[in-house]
């Protein structure tokens, strides 16, 4: 059923191959607006989802695959750019990956459809996010450079820690 929720995620959807055109050809203020439109679509979907009942199994996938592909379409770019080094593309896609990966084995295993998100899995995407906006806004504004590499380390340390939980979670589901 596609509800309102369901039309802001799919929006969103929609504007990430926007955001990978706006980078690649270096129109740097048009993708950070889009990328906050992007952002606010997704609070929006969210509000709406929980507040009219409007949860849905099609948001329930949809959402997390909006944000994957929002993050792999401002990446993307950007490691092409050199604004984020491709060591930390490879951890965020191989994490993700490896995710996809484990939720088709639990698929076929078991059965079982969807997977809970977690507080790390939370974590991770808002840092992924985070570091994705920071660089945006270090070519736009600046200022935000000295605070980049660490925001990048600590972005990969919880995406390989949220993976490896991910993964625990699955064994222990498949061993039950």
């Amino acid at each position: 059923m596609v509800n309102l929720a369901n039309s802001l995620t799919i929006l969103r959807i929609l504007m990430a191959p926007v955001i990978s055109i706006l980078l690649v050809y270096r129109f740097w203020r048009l993708a950070l607006a889009t990328f906050l439109l992007a952002g606010i679509t997704d609070a929006l979907d969210g509000f709406f989802a929980r507040s009219r009942a409007e949860r849905t199994e099609l948001g329930m996938i949809l959402d997390p695959l909006a944000d994957k592909l929002l993050l792999f379409a401002a990446f993307m770019p950007l490691v092409y750019l050199r604004r984020i080094p491709r060591w930390l593309f490879i951890i965020v896609v191989s994490r993700d990956l490896i995710l996809i990966g484990g939720f088709l084995v639990l698929y076929i295993a078991i059965g079982k459809s969807t997977v809970s998100v977690s507080q790390m899995g939370k974590l991770t995407t808002g840092l992924q996010l985070a570091t994705v906006l920071g660089t945006m806004l270090e070519r736009v504004m600046g200022g935000v450079g000295p605070y980049l590499a660490p925001l990048m380390y600590v972005t990969a340390a919880i995406t390989i820690l949220s993976g490896l939980e991910y993964v625990l979670r699955g064994a222990r589901f498949l061993s039950r």
